[in-house]
Order: structure tokens, then C-alpha cells, then sequence
């Protein structure tokens, strides 16, 4: 499983990594990888931390639809039980670990960063945007800005097909290290709580998004992900000029995909 590719400064040992939110938490995915674990995979992003804990939304949170499935927010145990258990477990798996974050205010992202930025063993930071490019690009500043030098931050962005390109350049411009493309397209569950949506339904938009903002900006850095179940999936966002992919949907029917995926594309 050997396929090396360079991602933020960091070095991955594929283009494969786990999505925020999909993996648990490194434990639960981890007997479906082979002998190598985690270590096998490009990296693997955590689900979502916030300052405190969060219960996450009320049941059904989760519900199939017929090409992907809708998911409102899920729950979190919180930084600093996060830093006690879940990280340190991560770190000794051997794999890159990129801690998502999530916050209401841009001072709970910087609180986050500054505090994430002691913990021994991270490899990035990927915290998700939307709305308009300048706020896009305010809430990245303050993320990296209290971060030490050489620590990269991910800017996840939703599929916003109208101005994907000048969200990107404005995050970039902020000191993203690289965009990754899309999340989840905001949508709705049944009872009409807000969710969002994942999965093969959003593919062809997140491989658009992908195409046009490495045209547009041949030198940033893009991770793929949306709906990517197959190793032609992922091979149609490299093709598109991503330097990586992000997994998601998919490990929520058959853990085993991240591996196959990653050794079919070497």
C-alpha cells in the first residue's frame, strides 16, 4: 500500500483519508484496515471537537435517502476529554492525524487552535466554512493565527458552485494550506430539522467544485470528497487535480473501503 503523496507539507503514504465524523473514533474503524490500521491510510480526520461538549442532535440524526444519507449535527465529548483519550490513542495508531474543528464564534475556533496547538502529535487542523468568502477567510485568519508555525490548516468548504473558486482564493489568501472539496450540501431531514447531505448524490457537484478551483488556482492544494465509494471515484477527483481524497459515506456502509480504495490505487 504504497503510494506517497504530499499534502500540506505533510507527507501521506496514499491519497486516501477518513472523513470527519466517519470514522469514530480511530477504534471502531481500525479492524477493517489490515495489518497497518490507521498507519495504512493517508490520514485520518476526527470528528468534529468544540470547546465543551455537545449531546449532538436529537434521534433520528441519521437517515438514508436513495443515493446518500442526511445527518444532523453529532455529538462530542469536548477538547479536554479529547485530548485525555481520543488523541493520544490516535497518535500512537501511527497515523496523520488532522483534528476538525467546530465552534460558534470566531474566538471558540481561536481558543480551539491555541490549545490544540500544544498537543503533542498533530499533523494539520480542518475546520469547515461557508457563507460569504470574507467571513470564510476571517474565521481561517483566526485559526491560524493562533497556531505555531508549520502546523497547516484545511479549509473545508460546502459546495457552493457560484462562488467556490473566490471562497477558496479567499482562504487561501488567509493561510489555508489546502481546501478541501466539498462537505456535506445543505439539506433537511424529514421532520424538517436541518442536516446535511452526503454521499454518491453530491459527487458530481463536488467533482465539478474540484475541477474549477484547480483550474482556476493550478497551485493550491485540494482535497476530493463527496460520495466517493469506488477507486474510480477517487481516481476521477485525482484526475481532476486533487492531491488527495476524503472518504466519508461510504465507511458508514462497508468499513472496509478506505483500504481497498488505497491499495487499489496503487
Amino acid at each position: 500500500m504504497s503510494n506517497p503523496t504530499t499534502l500540506a507539507g505533510l507527507t501521506l503514504p496514499n491519497p486516501v483519508l477518513v472523513a470527519s465524523g466517519c470514522g469514530g473514533t480511530g477504534r471502531e474503524l481500525t479492524p477493517y484496515l489490515g495489518e497497518d490500521g490507521l498507519a495504512g491510510l493517508g490520514g485520518f480526520v476526527t470528528r468534529s471537537i468544540s470547546l465543551d461538549p455537545r449531546p449532538g442532535a436529537r434521534q433520528p440524526r441519521v437517515v438514508e435517502t436513495p443515493s446518500g444519507l442526511l445527518h444532523a449535527e453529532g455529538a462530542n465529548p469536548g477538547l479536554e476529554p479529547f485530548l485525555a483519550t481520543e488523541l493520544p490513542w490516535l497518535v500512537r495508531s501511527g497515523t496523520r492525524v488532522i483534528v476538525s474543528i467546530t465552534g460558534r464564534t470566531l474566538g471558540e475556533h481561536a481558543e480551539l487552535a491555541r490549545l490544540l496547538g500544544r498537543a503533542p502529535g498533530l499533523s494539520a487542523i480542518e475546520v469547515g466554512v461557508s457563507g460569504e468568502p470574507f467571513h470564510a477567510a476571517s474565521l481561517v485568519a483566526a485559526v491560524v493565527r493562533d497556531l505555531p508555525r508549520g502546523l497547516p490548516v484545511l479549509a473545508k468548504l460546502r459546495p457552493d458552485l457560484l462562488r467556490v473558486v473566490e471562497t477558496a482564493r479567499a482562504v487561501l489568501e488567509a493561510g489555508a494550506a489546502a481546501v478541501v472539496l466539498a462537505d456535506a450540501q445543505a439539506a433537511a431531514l424529514p421532520d424538517g430539522r436541518p442536516a446535511g447531505l452526503s454521499g454518491p448524490a453530491i459527487r458530481p457537484v463536488a467533482l465539478r467544485c474540484v475541477t474549477e478551483v484547480c483550474a482556476a488556482l493550478p497551485d493550491a492544494q485540494v482535497v476530493g470528497a463527496g460520495g466517493i465509494t469506488t477507486a474510480a471515484d477517487a481516481r476521477s477527483f485525482l484526475d481532476a487535480g486533487a492531491v488527495a481524497v476524503q472518504l466519508g459515506t461510504a465507511l458508514l456502509h462497508d468499513p472496509t473501503t478506505a483500504a481497498r480504495i488505497a491499495a487499489e490505487l496503487t
